[in-house]
């Protein structure tokens, strides 16, 4: 699908009041991933964010190797909205990375239709938590690798296949801090939700 048909409109222009379909999507992954990054981009609503400073009573408790320069973590969850054109607003819901805060994303994905999955490779087994359990409640989900500092020392293909995750399911790269970047990351799940309703509809 084109992505041009999914032109976002300007930060400054008023959501479209009319939109037809609103999806819940929610955006997981591990510690420091940029899941609130990825939000802060692409909202075209002042996103609200549940940010606070770290602490010395997480020294121990929140992994933080790969991630050293972390000052703030979320501690419930992300909020912000985007409408890909008149008819497809976004309602975008960004899950905490740490595992104590874990028990939060079952509720999170509640109602949600899709999912990004954001990838670090520098600590890519924290992917592993957000993947199983998207696949436990039957959520579509997309796979976007957040490319820090331009890291390319892995292809998509050998990220793919040290998740073991299957063909159909879409991964991207991406850079969390860019606004047209984050914008694909989103236009992938959307088409990738198009395409199984499609093939369920004509499924016999």
């Amino acid at each position: 699908m084109d992505s041009g048909s999914y032109e976002l409109p300007d930060r400054r222009t008023p959501l479209a009041d009319a939109a037809e379909t609103g999806l819940k999507i929610v955006v997981v992954g591990g510690f420091g991933v940029g899941k609130t990054t990825l939000v802060r981009s692409v909202s075209e609503i002042r996103p609200l964010n549940t940010e606070e400073v770290m602490t010395q009573a997480g020294v121990g408790v929140d992994e933080t190797d790969g991630v050293d320069a972390k000052t703030t973590t979320t501690v419930a969850f992300d909020f912000g909205r985007i409408s890909l054109n008149e008819r497809i607003v976004l309602y975008l819901f960004g899950a905490p990375g740490q595992e104590r805060f874990w028990f939060l994303w079952d509720r999170l994905f509640s109602g949600t239709l899709g999912a990004v999955v954001l990838v670090d490779t520098r600590r890519m087994d924290d992917s592993w938590y957000a993947i199983d359990r998207l696949e436990h409640h039957g959520t579509p989900f997309v796979v976007a690798v957040n490319r820090f500092d331009d890291d390319l020392a892995h292809s998509l293909d050998e990220i793919r296949q040290a998740l073991a995750l299957p063909e159909h399911i879409p991964m991207i790269d991406c850079d969390a801090r860019v606004r047209r970047s984050s914008k694909n990351v989103l236009i992938t799940l959307v088409d990738h939700l198009r395409t199984m309703a499609i093939a369920r509809e004509t499924t016999p």
